[in-house]
């Protein structure tokens, strides 16, 4: 009788909860309702509206006798700032429209090294202008989408996959190691950052694929006030102090009232903020109290905070066939190539372990398919998703991972242009049509 005693009670509580709930249901599910009903619905027109995009991938293939450093890179990532656009209300939530993103690639196809940029159809000549305008003798060509050399769904009995998303370290202000740090500090010539990659990227062999996609969104100038700046003030200690309404003015003075009247009773000396604030105007000028590495990691700070900033997805992959399946090559070697970016005293991209292609202990074949052929499908269709590792790239470290290497690089499985391109003889004949 005591369980069903039990019982009775139990149904008699839940039933007691439905009434109450019942009762103010008009309160608390349309707030609940308008959530759910504004995901699925953005999903569903960003969907929409993602559909009717026409996208283009254009071939860079750089010339034979560039000397350039990667510094007219940053000329085009600014250029490709021209894309931003302040969405309306009715364009963000009717229409579905999104900020336009680039997607940067270098890709290894059975150990030929190419260059591209995908990019909408209405922007192929803003991406094709900038280029031309810093890069007079490079070719850009549409090609077709090299991911359809590969079986569409991969790994299978015959195809290998390792992939991983990277993110940054640290804050994103903090920047990775950029070209111009790549210099000789006797010669000054400047040893080109993409150089290691690409041979790399040139040991594969038939059957094998590498793949190293950025996909880029430029971001709007008022970063620098809204983040950066403060990340700067962290770095610096610099407390902010927080705006209290008439309330929060009230407590504080009573609880300060209370302590130093405690303080009195015991015979403690008595705290007054006017002291506390005088003791730290009283502190030393910022400059001298930094050590000389946390100086140059404060121009660092500074000097990016003052560069155009693009949000970054940043994704490796490595197809092969698994019998010629080369993990040293594809993953520990391209890693290492990675890993040059990298300065412990400022930033560093290190693989997410979320998004790489391994599992342990339960179930492991079953997840380790799953989180693969996830990786691939998101490389394959550009996807921005996970959002935890986006991170904040400048035009300089852009410029860094991705740029026309200079004909130092003289790795044969780099696909060059095969014969330079002149211009029209200023004196040709033209004949008029009547």
């Amino acid at each position: 009788m005591s369980i069903f005693a039990s019982l009775a009670d139990l149904f008699s509580k839940i039933g007691s909860i439905l009434s109450a709930v019942f009762d103010v249901w008009f309160i608390l599910f349309p707030p609940l309702l308008y959530f759910v009903f504004k995901l699925l619905w953005m999903l569903h027109i960003w969907g929409r509206f993602g559909s009717e995009i026409t996208w283009v991938l254009l071939e860079i293939i750089p010339p034979r006798d560039i000397e350039k450093s990667p510094l007219p890179m940053e000329s085009i990532f600014s250029g490709f700032a021209g894309v931003i656009k302040s969405l309306s209300t009715v364009e963000e939530y009717v229409k579905g429209e999104f900020p336009v993103s680039f997607s940067l690639e270098i890709a290894s196809l059975e150990g030929n090294v190419h260059f591209y940029v995908r990019t909408q159809a209405g922007f192929r000549h803003l991406v094709e202008a900038h280029f031309y305008a810093q890069y007079p003798t490079v070719e850009i060509v549409e090609v077709e989408d090299y991911v359809q050399l590969v079986p569409k769904s991969i790994p299978n009995k015959d195809w290998d996959l390792w992939g991983v998303d990277f993110k940054l370290f640290k804050p994103d202000l903090y920047p990775i190691k950029t070209y111009k740090n790549f210099e000789e500090t006797i010669t000054g010539k400047m040893n080109d950052p993409l150089a290691g990659l690409i041979e790399v990227m040139g040991k594969l062999g038939p059957g094998q694929y590498l793949w190293l996609q950025y996909i880029i969104t430029p971001i709007k100038e008022d970063w620098e006030a809204k983040v950066g700046q403060g990340q700067v003030e962290e770095f610096l200690g610099i407390l902010k102090e927080e705006k209290q309404g008439v309330l929060g003015r009230v407590v504080h003075d009573i609880v300060d009232v209370f302590s130093n009247l405690m303080n009195g009773i015991m015979g403690k000396e008595i705290e007054f903020a006017g002291a506390q604030e005088a003791e730290k105007k009283e502190e030393a000028p910022i400059e001298f109290r930094l050590t000389p590495g946390e100086k140059k990691v404060l121009e660092a700070l500074e000097a990016n905070l003052a560069k155009p900033m693009y949000r970054t997805r940043m994704r490796h992959v490595y197809v092969g066939k698994r019998e010629n399946f080369n993990k040293p090559v594809g993953v520990s070697a391209f890693i290492g190539g990675i890993k040059q970016f990298n300065d412990f005293n400022l930033n560093s991209l290190v693989p997410d372990d979320f998004t790489k292609t391994y599992s342990s202990y339960i179930m492991t074949q079953e997840r380790l398919r799953y989180r693969q052929r996830r990786l691939f499908r998101r490389y394959v269709t550009r996807d921005q998703d996970p959002a935890s590792t986006l991170f904040l790239f400048s035009n300089e470290e852009l410029a860094t991972v991705f740029h026309i290497p200079d004909m130092q690089v003289m790795a044969p499985s780099l696909t060059r242009v095969a014969a330079k391109r002149g211009s029209a003889p200023a004196n040709l004949p033209i004949q008029e049509i009547e």
